[in-house]
């Protein structure tokens, strides 16, 4: 199976190429790359990625600008669609600010930039992006973020529990997530946003592999659909 994907790069991306390595190694083809003033996302995709960084600097908020790019119209209508969209760091900040993810993403406690490998735990086994893991599983995997305090109110948290919308959870208190959630899905599960970089484990030369599965899981499901 052709895995036909891509990574869209806004102003101030600086994780795009990590992201695009990824894919490529992990499902053999290299993704197309999305420049964030383009209109329409290229026909047939199996998969896209919005990348960590700093869009747009992070001015008025982070993401606030680059959910707004002419790109994120078709990356709306694609994820409505059931195009798997899977957004790190900066990426989730923009999902949020798009509404295709509920919640926001607040400056972190303490007020410190973070940059460092965390623990997670797996909440979530059975989505097309986690697949790979078991449930429970505990995970290491970077975060390099500034504005990763993940916050919703409590009848939002109630419902993400509820309805099993929490993909990773932090095992160690790491920026004042509210129940510290890493990393949500939407109500249809093909949308997955997540403060820690899974493209930044997957080479034992970077420290670790335990992103592999992410990348594994969602190409997998995609060849058994």
């Amino acid at each position: 199976m052709s895995f036909r994907a891509a990574v869209v790069t806004f102003p101030g991306s600086n994780c795009d190429r990590d992201m695009a390595v990824a894919i490529e190694r992990i499902s053999g083809t290299a993704p197309l790359r999305v420049w964030h003033g383009d209109a329409e996302l290229p026909d047939g995709l199996d998969f896209i990625a919005l990348p960590g960084g700093f869009s747009y600097g992070d001015y008025l908020r982070s993401g606030a600008m680059a959910a707004n790019s002419p790109i994120m119209q078709s990356v709306k209508v694609a994820a409505d669609r059931g195009v798997p969209v899977l957004g790190v760091c900066n990426g989730f900040q923009v999902l949020t600010e798009a509404g295709l993810l509920p919640g926001a993403l607040l400056r972190n406690a303490g007020q410190n930039f973070i940059c460092r490998t965390v623990g997670l735990k797996v909440e979530n086994a059975q989505s097309l992006f986690t697949g790979g893991y078991e449930a429970g599983q505990d995970i290491r995997i970077p975060v390099a973020h500034h504005d990763g305090n993940f916050y919703a109110d409590d009848a939002t948290l109630d419902r993400l529990e509820g309805e099993g919308r929490v993909a990773f959870r932090y095992t160690e208190s790491v920026n004042g997530s509210a129940r510290d959630i890493a990393g949500v899905l939407n109500a249809a599960g093909n949308v997955l946003g997540m403060m820690p970089h899974p493209e930044r484990a997957i080479d034992p030369a970077h420290g670790g592999t335990d992103g592999v599965a992410l990348f594994e899981s969602a190409v997998r499901a995609l060849a058994d659909a």
